[in-house]
């Protein structure tokens, strides 16, 4: 059986996890979990985050209603950042866009490169 306690977590008792479209593989999002958001996302399927700012767990989606449903937990070779496939309801970003990363490098300037969803 999985135990999260084997990852490696940050002085802080975080470790990064990168949010991916399971069917689009769009990378939705970077947000950071503690070993009981880690559990917890793998006990609900519902993806759990810690809020470094609220010093709080949330859970994707439980105000806003833009779920991300867990379809696959994966760990990297070095056991220090977490890849979660999800099922994403609605946007991921809080700014109302499919996924945070809207800001491309091009040419020296940051270009927006995606809408935010109507």
């Amino acid at each position: 059986m999985f135990d999260p306690a084997s990852l490696k977590y940050d002085v802080n008792g975080l470790i990064p996890a990168i949010a991916q479209d399971a069917e689009s593989h769009d990378v939705l999002m970077m947000a950071w979990m503690n070993a009981e958001a880690v559990a917890q996302t793998l006990q609900t399927g519902r993806v759990t985050y810690w809020s470094r700012s609220r010093k709080s767990f949330w859970v994707k989606g439980e105000s806003s209603g833009h779920v991300q449903e867990l379809v696959e937990l994966r760990v990297d070779c070095d056991r220090d950042c977490l890849l979660v496939l999800v099922r994403q309801t609605g946007p991921a970003c809080h700014t109302n866009r499919r996924s945070c990363f809207y800001t491309a490098i091009r040419e020296g300037a940051e270009t927006e490169i995606m809408k935010p969803m109507i």
